[in-house]
């Protein structure tokens, strides 16, 4: 039911008590199909008393009035037509297309690998003749950092409706020492790089998203990712720089022992 608006005169002409309701008629209504048109009452014009009077429509169209179509039993039925009858194939998946799934598969190998080689710098600085335990620890911790980022592009591609298809790792190095940087030096300035490779990595895949007009996908890497692979450039940055000024032996040793407490710490 609508309500409407409209001005009437005085219920009285020339003091007439009895000419309260003098004409029925029905008020058209600019708003309103013919159909929909109400009956209301319609006063005689007397003094100059003015006043407003409210009246109903229960025929009233909410269309005419707002200008919003919405009809979802109407527009459902083009969904319904998509909904997949394979059982092989996602109920969850809606405007993922393939290029987006392949290239969040190629992530997750990217993240393996760099997980894959972190762990290898694990396994050569927990060595007993080269014994830095800090950055053994924190090496480890990376490798598990970037194992976590390739389970959570696992899970979204689940959460998507894609398929995940692991592909091969690369067999990382075993032996970092540097003749003329060190050990030390050397696999921080590695692990930079892989920082900074993984990030032009997310980019690629963020712009794929884009050109595909995924914006979930681009909202999740850019929300998820590309601000932690920030934070992680800066901090071994930051290593990178006081390892080149302790430069090799004893400098190496105090360093190391300023990451395990700050990692503890953390």
């Amino acid at each position: 039911m609508s309500l409407q608006a409209t001005r009437a005169l005085s219920l009285f002409k020339n003091g007439d008590d009895g000419a309260l309701f003098r004409l029925l008629s029905p008020v058209p209504s600019p708003f309103l199909p013919c159909s929909a048109r109400p009956s209301t009452v319609r006063f005689p014009r007397g003094g100059n008393e003015r006043f407003l009077v409210v009246w109903a429509s229960k025929g009233a169209s909410n269309r005419q009035l707002s200008g919003v179509v919405f009809e979802p039993f109407e527009e459902v039925k083009r969904e319904l037509d998509l909904v997949p009858t394979s059982p092989h194939l996602s109920l969850a998946r809606q405007k993922y297309c393939d290029q987006c799934e392949s290239a969040v598969n190629e992530q997750i190998n990217v993240e393996y690998n760099v997980s894959y080689v972190y762990h290898a710098m694990y396994a050569y600085f927990d060595r007993d003749n080269v014994a830095l335990k800090g950055l053994a620890k924190f090496f480890k911790d990376s490798s598990e950092e970037e194992r976590e980022h390739a389970e959570i592009l696992m899970e979204y591609q689940n959460k998507r409706g894609g398929k995940v298809k692991l592909q091969s790792i690369v067999m990382p190095l075993s032996e970092f020492d540097h003749e003329d940087k060190g050990e030390a030096l050397y696999a921080m300035e590695l692990a930079l790089c892989l920082e900074k490779l993984t990030t032009e990595k997310l980019l690629s895949l963020q712009k794929v998203a884009e050109q595909n007009h995924d914006v979930q996908l681009m909202d999740f890497i850019e929300s998820r990712f590309l601000a932690e692979q920030v934070e992680s450039i800066k901090k071994i940055s930051e290593y990178v720089a006081q390892l080149k000024r302790v430069g090799k032996g004893h400098g190496v040793w105090h360093f190391d022992q300023m990451l395990l407490h700050e990692e503890v710490a953390a």
